[in-house]
């Protein structure tokens, strides 16, 4: 019987991959770049769950009429097949649901890391393994290196401004054997360019949207529309329960935020400290009294599968677009980690996600929780509260 040869060291002539498409540059010149390499590609692109808008019928920004006809044309220029995939039921149910109840529970959820959770790379990948293909590829801004343990490291993409390792936190070994990210290795600037340089008719098209599937990008009108309760007003207090006023509905707001609250008369400026959703009371304080140098995260995964020693020193974003912060981390039962920041942060938001990096090297994350509803205990195995913590060493990477 002949010795089966990995699949990473395998001729791309003798390598299936299926590529998600939306019809963008980033996704069309991932293909385009697995096509010139010489695998075997399949696009294939995934119809998803969206509301009704006027006179525009059920549609999603990332698989429009438009999109779906671009993505097609792109297909056809590289010379691949191209397939349109029903994935509404499981994206609303896993998705679009999420967000909703998320947002009706006082949280600030993040339907991003969700997508990427449930729906790429589950559904999809497992779709992909079906058709009997050796990799999905996406065109997101991340870059894979395996190790000498052979395992794959997820690292940030070379664009800083662009970089999506953040919302692919949630992917483990099992998921990154599988993917490719063909355009991570290049700034934005060039894959436009590259797109262009190949007569991609998409070359100039404008990026999408995060909440592709509110038709109109107001998420406020979305939730009045899907979850009025949720927005109803409230009184807007301070910790000693003071009113200043009422607020239009708790979704509306966002950790730190000071514009828009509606206040007047207060001796010093104010800012969103908590979305109290048990007593649909937003609670406001001074720039003092918002920052906080500890989270717990939950839900958290590991994309090496296995969690840093407690007392790690590690960095933290708190926001897809927020600065890594330096940290120290105590992985806790039921896959949960205490943070403890160097420093308080202002904007530290119960439903975003909490996603720790090593240099570029993303070590995974989790879901930031509401702080009354955690104990944070910062000690672990080696590790006592109040010390320094200890530097994670992961080596060099190939």
């Amino acid at each position: 019987m002949p010795m089966k040869v990995a699949k990473h060291t395998r001729a791309p002539a003798d390598t299936t991959v299926v590529v998600a498409m939306s019809g963008g540059v980033d996704s069309s010149v991932a293909a385009a770049l697995l096509v010139e390499r010489g695998y075997n590609c399949i696009g294939v692109m995934m119809r998803l769950w969206a509301e009704t808008g006027e006179g525009e019928g059920s549609t999603n920004k990332c698989c429009s009429l438009e999109s779906v006809h671009d993505a097609r044309r792109v297909a056809d220029a590289l010379g691949i097949p191209f397939y349109l995939i029903n994935v509404e039921q499981p994206f609303k149910a896993k998705v679009v649901d999420f967000f909703i109840d998320g947002y009706s529970h006082g949280v600030t959820p993040n339907p991003c890391i969700e997508c990427n959770r449930h729906i790429r790379f589950d559904y999809l990948l497992n779709y992909a393994r079906r058709l009997g293909a050796d990799y999905l590829a996406t065109g997101h801004y991340a870059r894979l290196r395996r190790g000498a343990d052979g395992a794959v490291h997820l690292l940030k993409g070379v664009d800083e401004a662009k970089d999506q390792s953040y919302v692919l936190s949630v992917l483990g070994q099992a998921e990154l054997n599988d993917v490719l990210f063909p355009v991570g290795d290049f700034p934005k600037a060039e894959v436009r360019r590259l797109a262009a340089a190949r007569g991609l008719p998409i070359a100039s098209k404008h990026d999408s949207m995060d909440l592709c599937f509110v038709f109109d990008d107001d998420y406020r009108r979305f939730l009045h529309t899907w979850a009025a309760e949720a927005m109803r007003p409230g009184p807007i207090v301070d910790r000693s329960g003071r009113v200043y006023g009422e607020h239009s509905g708790l979704p509306g707001y966002t950790i730190g935020q000071r514009k828009g609250l509606g206040i007047s008369g207060a001796a010093e400026p104010l800012f969103v400290l908590e979305l109290d959703y048990r007593h649909n009371t937003l609670v406001v304080g001074t720039a003092a009294e918002l920052g906080r140098a500890s989270l717990m995260a939950e839900r958290v995964t590991w994309t090496l599968d296995e969690a840093p020693p407690a007392g790690s020193r590690v960095q933290c974003k708190i926001r897809y677009k927020a600065q890594a912060v330096d940290c120290t981390i105590f992985p806790q039962e039921g896959a949960r980690v205490a943070v403890r920041f160097d420093e308080p942060l202002r904007d530290i938001t119960p439903g975003q996600g909490a996603i720790f990096y090593d240099g570029d090297l993303c070590l995974g994350g989790g879901i930031i929780a509401r702080s009354e509803e955690t104990g944070i205990e910062f000690v672990g195995a080696g590790e006592h509260a109040g010390s320094a913590g200890v530097p994670l060493q992961q080596g060099s990477m190939p």
